[in-house]
C-alpha cells in the first residue's frame, strides 16, 4: 500500500549563500513504511555528496551555494511504486 498524500509536502525554502538549507518531508503513510528520496529539477539527488544530508524526510544542504536553486521534489517509494510531492522552490541569495 502506497497512498497518494503526502502528511506534509516540502514548503520553498529561502536561504543565504553559505547558510544551511532545510526542505522537510513527510512520506504518505504506507506498508512496507516508504523511503524518502529526493529530486532537483527532475533529477534524483546523490546522496553521495558530503553537504548533503537526507534523515527521515529531510533534506538538509550544509553550506547553500548558489547552484543549490532550484525544484526540489519529494519521492515516496516502497514496493508497490512510487509518489512524488509538489515542488517547492529553493531560492539562494
Amino acid at each position: 500500500v502506497l497512498r497518494d498524500d503526502f502528511r506534509q509536502p516540502p514548503g520553498d525554502v529561502v536561504a543565504a549563500v553559505g547558510e544551511p538549507a532545510v526542505l522537510e518531508c513527510v512520506p504518505p503513510r504506507g506498508h512496507p513504511e516508504p523511503s524518502v528520496s529526493w529530486k532537483k529539477d527532475g533529477v534524483r539527488l546523490n546522496d553521495k555528496d558530503e553537504r548533503l544530508t537526507i534523515r527521515g524526510g529531510k533534506l538538509m544542504l550544509a553550506s547553500t551555494r548558489k547552484s543549490d536553486a532550484g525544484i526540489y521534489v519529494c519521492v515516496a517509494t516502497n514496493v508497490v511504486g512510487e509518489r512524488d510531492s509538489e515542488p517547492a522552490e529553493l531560492v539562494v541569495f
